[in-house]
């Protein structure tokens, strides 16, 4: 017969990393005992360990709440530690209990705090431990903490703005005016009716109802000014400006300038540019609509989707200009749409979106968060110098952000490519051989935050492109259809050095 295990029987509790003194004579003896055999060793009061190789911080460390919900059961993870759930970086971790006290483990400092025992919300934890519900961890935050800087037992106020205005962006005001009831109900059971005053000014001047003067992080300044920003979509876009920054470029000059080689290429870009977004007409077909200036019968959409992008591409003055300021950055986007969709209606051309886009698992920026979040971008890439780095991250801001219903892909390359313009630079040009190779690179700075694929993408592809020969239609297009340009991906590889008669 196989007899279960008692937790609080030495034998069992042998085989475990920690082990607890026992609580009567014959559990003490036991463990002496075990001292003596050397099976055990000490490294805190009524606290041992079976390990004999590890350092105590790092088993102190990794059995921190079996350990502190042995020494003081009952105890309530509050202030900062029940947003954290784990020790400060200076491994300080904060609970409520029945008395006020500092007690030393290896690695470790346990602040206990007297304050009000365990609440009706509070949620059951592990080894007897219990959490603070969320309205009450908010009220304990809200106190004032003396400590000194690194081991305080509150968050600061500026993370304490930005976990509410995360709320709001995620669940919606419903979500802050629901936690502000709560604690309120809360407040007044605990006791903390200051806490609750302050508490309840934060959350409205987050919601533009109460002065502003009050809050401290720029995330929420910027909703409570209506301008609220996706902070997460612009640590990426940091990220990406800080390799753009340190990246050094090489300057490819623009040789399709004379006006019929600029016009050229600018269909070639049309058509290729559509092509990503799966706009596909055979090549003729592409050079009739343009021209003719008249789409093709049953494709109406279609056509002026080509006839839209070039109108653009090809309009040299246009692709020269480049935002001075983010509201301009703001009008330049808006006016290109509106051209470039002009057709589909439907999709309100020149207005930033009105519900959220995604392209399979690569979700944009919130609707609510477009205007915000280029007005903040919009100084990552003034702050670049070299051409192809601010047409990289021109083309990142507009493709991570997503800001209109359709045709975002098509205004990241007409923007990245009117700053090489602008600056003499060579356009980049995506055949469809190509393809692949450039939406993989998207989408690993998406999910991996990594620009350096971005980089080498468009680095050859701007290479490339400065190689076509733009004289005329025909000699591109030989060209192009030399280096398998019109192929796609699984197809053929392209052929970047190809010598054409």
């Amino acid at each position: 017969m196989i007899m279960e295990k008692n937790p609080t029987d030495l034998a069992y509790q042998i085989l475990r990393e920690v082990v607890f003194a026992g609580e009567d004579k014959k559990s003490s003896a036991a463990i002496s005992k075990l001292l003596e055999l050397g099976k055990i060793r000490r490294i805190a009061p009524k606290i041992y360990t079976t390990n004999f190789e590890a350092q105590d911080a790092d088993i102190v460390k990794r059995n921190l709440f079996p350990i502190i919900g042995r020494l003081y059961p009952g105890a309530i993870l509050s202030h900062r530690t029940a947003f954290e759930c784990m020790p400060t970086s200076q491994g300080d971790i904060y609970l409520t209990y029945k008395y006020t006290r500092k007690v030393s483990l290896p690695g470790i400092t346990v602040h206990l705090l007297e304050g009000p025992k365990v609440d009706e919300r509070d949620i059951p934890f592990v080894d007897g431990l219990y959490m603070a519900h969320q309205a009450r961890a908010y009220l304990e935050n809200m106190q004032v903490s003396k400590q000194s800087k690194g081991s305080e037992k509150c968050l600061s106020q500026r993370v304490i703005e930005e976990k509410l205005e995360k709320m709001v962006r995620v669940n919606g005001e419903e979500a802050l005016n629901k936690l502000r009831d709560e604690a309120r109900t809360a407040a007044g059971r605990l006791g903390m009716d200051r806490e609750m005053v302050r508490l309840s000014q934060l959350i409205s001047a987050i919601l533009s109802t109460h002065s502003s003067s009050i809050l401290q992080s720029p995330l929420t300044l910027a909703r409570a000014m209506g301008d609220p920003y996706d902070a997460e979509r612009l640590d990426l876009l940091q990220n990406a400006f800080a390799s753009l920054a340190n990246h050094e470029f090489r300057s490819v000059e623009n040789k399709q300038w004379e006006d019929k080689e600029f016009r050229n290429f600018a269909f070639f870009e049309s058509y290729f540019s559509n092509y990503i977004e799966g706009t596909e007409f055979s090549i003729e077909d592409a050079h009739t609509i343009i021209s003719t200036g008249r789409p093709l019968p049953m494709r109406n959409d279609d056509s002026h989707d080509v006839l839209g992008t070039y109108a653009i591409v090809s309009n040299k003055v246009e692709m020269q200009r480049v935002p001075g300021s983010a509201e301009e950055f703001i009008r330049m986007l808006q006016a290109r749409h509106a051209v470039l969709l002009e057709s589909r209606t439907a999709k309100s051309p020149g207005q930033f979106k009105m519900q959220n886009n995604h392209a399979g698992e690569t979700y944009f920026v919130d609707y609510q968060y477009v205007r915000g979040t280029l007005l903040k971008a919009f100084g990552l890439y003034n702050a670049l110098q070299q051409p192809l780095a601010r047409a990289i991250m021109m083309h990142l801001i507009v493709a991570e952000v997503h800001p209109f219903n359709d045709g975002n892909g098509r205004m990241a390359r007409v923007m990245m490519n009117a700053e090489l313009v602008n600056a003499q630079q060579s356009k980049v040009l995506i055949p469809n051989v190509f393809r692949d190779d450039y939406i993989l690179a998207l989408k690993k700075f998406s999910h991996q935050g990594d620009v350096s694929t971005l980089v080498q993408v468009v680095e050859k592809m701007q290479g490339y492109a400065a190689r076509i020969p733009c004289e005329s239609y025909e000699a591109a297009h030989t060209y192009l259809e030399a280096t398998n340009a019109y192929k796609d991906p699984d197809e053929a590889r392209i052929v970047l050095d190809a010598q054409v008669q």
